[in-house]
C-alpha cells in the first residue's frame, strides 16, 4: 500500500501540470474532489457502508475544511506564486508538524530516533528543493505553502481520531469540498476549459488515482498505524515526482536529488526503526 500510494501521488504532480495548462487551478482541484469523492462514495455504497452522520457532522466539516478546502486549496496556489522545489520543501514540513503533534494530541510516543529521522527526511527535501530552485519568491506563497503543511498534519490527525468509516471519510469531504472549490474558482477564475484529449487524460488520472485511490489508501495507512510512520513515507512523493517529471515532461534532474534521496531513506529508516526489546531472563 506504502509503495502504490507514493507512486501515485508522485506520478499525479505531473498529470496536475499538464491539467493546469488548461483549467484555472483552483477549479481544476475542486473538480478533482468532486469526481473523485463521488467514486468512492459509489464503492462505499455497493460494499454496503453506510454513512454515520448524525452526531458526527462536526467530524466531517473538519475533514472537509482541513484535507479538501484547505490542503487542496491552498496548495494550488502556493504551486502558483513560489518555485515548485520551494513549495515541495515548505508542504513537505507536514510530517514534521504531524510528529510534533502526534504526542500532544494523538497520545503517541515519538521517541529521539523518530524526530531525528523526519529532521533527516525533511533535510533530504531542502536538498532536492534547492536543487530544483529557481523564480521569485512570494511571502504569500511562503503562507500558502505552510498553510498547506499545517492543514494537511491537522487532517491526518483529525482522520486519526474521527469515529467514521474510513470510506466516508473520503466520500463526502471530497464530494462536499470539491463543490466548494468549484464554485470559489468559476466565482474568481472563470469557467474557461480547454478540453483537450491531453487535459481529459490529465484529468482522470489525477481524480481517480491522484485522489480517489491515493487518500483511500492514505487515510487506511493513518488508521492501520501511528500517524507520525505512515507520514514520514510521504517524504519519498517529491522524490517520484522529480524522476516521472524529468522522463515524461523533459525536467531537468539535479544531483541534489541524489543527496536528499540519501537523506529520505535514512530518516524514513530511523522514524520507522522499532526500539529493541529487553531480553528477558531465564
Amino acid at each position: 500500500m506504502i509503495v502504490v500510494l507514493i507512486l501515485a501521488w508522485g506520478s499525479t504532480f505531473a498529470a496536475v501540470k499538464v491539467g493546469l495548462e488548461h483549467c484555472p487551478p483552483v477549479l481544476f482541484g475542486g473538480i478533482r474532489s468532486v469526481v473523485g469523492g463521488l467514486a468512492v462514495m459509489v464503492i462505499a455504497l455497493r460494499l454496503g457502508r453506510v454513512p454515520s452522520v448524525r452526531g458526527h457532522l462536526g467530524w466531517y466539516a473538519a475533514l472537509t475544511l482541513l484535507n479538501v478546502i484547505g490542503m487542496f486549496g491552498l496548495q494550488v496556489l502556493a504551486i502558483e506564486d513560489l518555485p515548485s522545489g520551494l513549495a515541495a520543501v515548505l508542504i513537505y514540513l507536514q510530517p514534521v508538524i504531524t510528529g510534533v503533534l502526534a504526542g500532544p494530541l494523538l497520545g503517541e510516543r515519538v521517541g529521539r530516533s523518530a524526530y531525528v529521522g523526519l529532521v533527516l527526511g525533511f533535510a533530504g527535501i531542502v536538498a532536492v528543493g534547492i536543487g530544483a530552485l529557481d523564480g521569485h519568491v512570494s511571502f504569500v506563497g511562503i503562507c500558502y505553502a505552510l498553510g498547506t503543511a499545517l492543514a494537511w498534519s491537522l487532517g491526518t490527525i483529525t482522520v486519526k481520531r474521527a469515529p467514521v468509516d474510513l470510506w466516508w471519510a473520503v466520500a463526502l469531504p471530497f464530494t462536499v469540498g470539491g463543490v466548494v472549490l468549484c464554485a470559489l474558482g468559476a466565482a474568481f477564475e472563470g469557467v474557461s476549459i480547454s478540453w483537450t484529449t491531453e487535459f481529459v487524460v490529465a484529468l482522470t488520472y489525477s481524480t481517480f488515482i491522484g485522489t480517489s485511490m491515493s487518500w483511500g489508501l492514505w487515510f487506511a495507512l493513518i488508521g492501520a498505524g501511528e500517524a507520525t510512520r505512515a507520514a514520514a513515507v510521504i517524504f519519498f512523493v517529491p522524490l517520484v515526482s522529480l524522476v516521472i517529471g524529468a522522463i515524461y515532461l523533459n525536467e531537468a534532474l539535479h544531483a541534489s536529488l541524489v543527496v536528499g534521496a540519501g537523506l529520505v531513506v535514512l530518516g524514513v529508516r530511523l522514524v520507522n526503526r522499532r526500539p529493541a526489546q529487553p531480553v528477558k531472563s531465564a
